[in-house]
């Protein structure tokens, strides 16, 4: 990052990517059949973490579609009244807003259904990424999800080229969601595809495995954990095949344990950075990985070494796992390190 201390960004980072209203079930711990109402908030992962890293202080942009509805008012308003710029975001005449709905059943079932038919996030197009000044700014962030159809798979791909051609760091996070794709080994043939330009990886071990899936069999989805699917497979050889194909870091979140800081050597195996996890009591563990990806690359933009922005990482995504939604619940940077203060610091 050294070549792009002179420029003056105007962001420190874009995140393109899905948006939706999340419904979230008021009703913990109950089945899903025996919820009575729910909670609207406003989600999905490149919003997610866009908000994260507005509240810590980082300055930021969303590149998403929205469609021509009242639920992509709730959207906007919301994303304005955090300060985060929505001017790059366009509205997507004849197609709908996405939502997501959840049941929230402690410490490990959290059934979700997306509703992503005729989506206007997914028709982002590269006339799209050409009106945002991805260019200026420190950090160009996406999902995998991006990827699973056109345009705004194509849109996706031209926004990770102009990256990289504008020294602007890339960071993926894989955001495995199989339900979306017309075959779950496609998504790891197009997310290993671009690899090439990608700076640093940001994935479970289930997502990273997902990478190299050879064979649905792999899988294993329970009660409807989409954005938790379990997918087999020798991790450790995974990472080391990302690094290999263009990546310098790989960070491997692994739940109450932490994040494993992976990063790639002139020769052998990566070099390995443990930073551990905060305890607390889980109350739903939707939103833990974007809260995490907003502190992580807080730090990273702000100059901190590996360990210490993987920690403020690690304090952002336990905080909003004791909570009940995602970008509404992230912390500021003054209580998340108020939360570290008193667990003896980063």
């Amino acid at each position: 990052m050294e070549q792009k201390a002179l420029i003056e960004y105007t962001y420190d980072s874009i995140h393109m990517g899905r948006s939706s209203i999340d419904l979230y079930a008021n009703e913990v711990g109950s089945p899903f059949i025996d919820i009575e109402n729910f909670a609207a908030y406003v989600g999905g992962s490149p919003t997610n973490i866009s908000v994260g890293l507005r509240r810590l202080g980082a300055k930021t942009a969303i590149l998403t579609g929205l469609g021509q509805d009242p639920v992509g008012d709730f959207i906007l308003d919301f994303l304005r009244k955090e300060d985060v710029e929505t001017q790059f975001s366009p509205r997507k005449a004849g197609h709908r807003t996405s939502a997501v709905v959840l049941g929230i059943e402690p410490p490990n079932k959290f059934p979700l259904v997306y509703y992503r038919d005729n989506c206007a996030d997914i028709e982002l197009t590269i006339d799209d990424v050409l009106a945002t000044p991805i260019a200026e700014s420190r950090v160009f962030q996406f999902a995998g999800t991006n990827l699973y159809q056109d345009p705004c798979r194509s849109a996706t791909l031209f926004a990770v080229e102009l990256a990289q051609q504008s020294n602007t760091e890339v960071i993926l996070d894989i955001d495995f969601r199989p339900d979306q794709w017309h075959d779950p080994r496609a998504f790891g043939v197009v997310i290993r595809s671009i690899l090439s330009n990608v700076d640093i990886v940001l994935g479970t071990d289930d997502e990273i495995n997902a990478v190299m899936l050879a064979d649905p069999s792999q899988m294993e989805l329970t009660d409807s954990q989409v954005s938790d699917t379990k997918v087999h497979g020798d991790v450790d050889t995974a990472i080391e095949l990302i690094l290999s194909l263009g990546p310098k870091a790989v960070l491997q979140k692994r739940g109450s344990e932490g994040v494993r800081v992976h990063l790639k050597q002139e020769n052998g195996p990566s070099k390995q950075i443990e930073a551990l996890g905060f305890p607390v009591d889980v109350y739903n563990i939707l939103g833990a990985g974007d809260a995490f990806a907003s502190g992580f690359i807080y730090g990273y933009i702000n100059g901190w070494g590996w360990y210490e922005a993987a920690q403020l990482g690690n304090a952002c995504g336990a905080i909003v796992v004791t909570k009940h939604g995602c970008a509404n619940f992230m912390p500021t940077y003054n209580e998340v390190m108020e939360f570290v203060e008193t667990r003896g610091g980063l």
